[in-house]
């Protein structure tokens, strides 16, 4: 895989004076079934999250409220997506080193996953993952 692999999806949305609403469907707006959800919220300023990459696990990550930035790696090039609206979402197939920064007060990441947690699908090591790439 490489960064060519990652799309930005634009959800549905729906306006209403009460509030919007948006979703997120497996197989649809997603190209897999969800296993697992996660969110990471009160985040430390200055933090930095993730810093590794999956075997086999597959995301889609939403800013449900406020911002960060997602920076994808596939060992030969780089990019930074900026999250900042709830209505859409980053799919990071396997395969691609992630980390998770500048976190705004308040945010809330929303993680959808295409596997259940296993300590063994993670690199966490930055110089083995180029290796294997």
């Amino acid at each position: 895989m490489d960064l060519n692999d990652v799309k930005l999806v634009n959800l549905p949305k729906f306006l209403d004076d009460r509030g919007n609403l948006s979703f997120v469907e497996q197989l649809k707006h997603i190209p897999f079934e969800i296993k697992r959800s996660y969110w990471i919220y009160d985040v430390p300023g200055g933090q930095i999250r993730g810093g590794h990459a999956y075997l086999k696990n597959e995301e889609f990550i939403v800013a449900l409220s406020g911002s960060f930035d997602v920076i994808l790696d596939d060992g030969k090039q780089r990019q930074v997506f900026s999250l900042n609206r709830s209505y859409l979402g980053l799919y990071v197939p396997k395969g691609i080193w992630r980390q998770m920064q500048n976190f705004s007060t308040n945010s809330l990441a929303l993680v959808l996953a295409s596997t259940l947690f296993d300590k063994n699908d993670y690199i966490h090591d930055y110089e083995k993952y180029k290796i294997i790439q």
